[in-house]
């Protein structure tokens, strides 16, 4: 891994933090503002930018990509609770066929992966997560 990807996949993790600080802070703007400039910054990072362009943009990804930075543009002109509720929309629709290959990492995981494997966790999450294909 080279240290650009290293600096996207921080930059990445500071943003989510960030984000997550906004929500627990009662939408705080600037938090969230700042979590979304870093997710944005890192992603690119992660994957490259001719990559991303080709991820974000994508005929069946483009009403996620519109959510997502419409949100993102909410919580900048400064409505922080509208712009969470449609980024997070938006986010579900771009990174949703990820969650299958998420769950099945997280189920082989020692502690998690237990509780994971529990008949009605497992239910749960087996109806949450119908999709078996893999996004890439």
């Amino acid at each position: 891994m080279d240290d650009l990807r290293k600096i996207g996949i921080g930059l990445t993790a500071v943003g989510l933090v960030f984000t997550l600080l906004g929500v627990l802070l009662l939408f705080d703007r600037t938090l969230l503002s700042m979590g979304n400039l870093l997710f944005l910054a890192g992603v690119p990072m992660i994957i490259g930018l001719k990559k991303t362009g080709k991820f974000f943009f994508q005929r069946r990804k483009l009403r996620g990509t519109v959510c997502f930075l419409g949100g993102v543009f909410l919580v900048f002109v400064g409505w922080p609770f509208f712009g969470l509720i449609i980024e997070a929309f938006g986010f579900l629709n771009l990174f949703g066929d990820f969650f299958p290959v998420v769950l099945a990492f997280l189920r082989n995981m020692p502690i998690i992966g237990n509780f994971l494997q529990m008949p009605f966790v497992r239910a749960v999450t087996d109806r949450l997560v119908t999709k078996s294909r893999l996004p890439v």
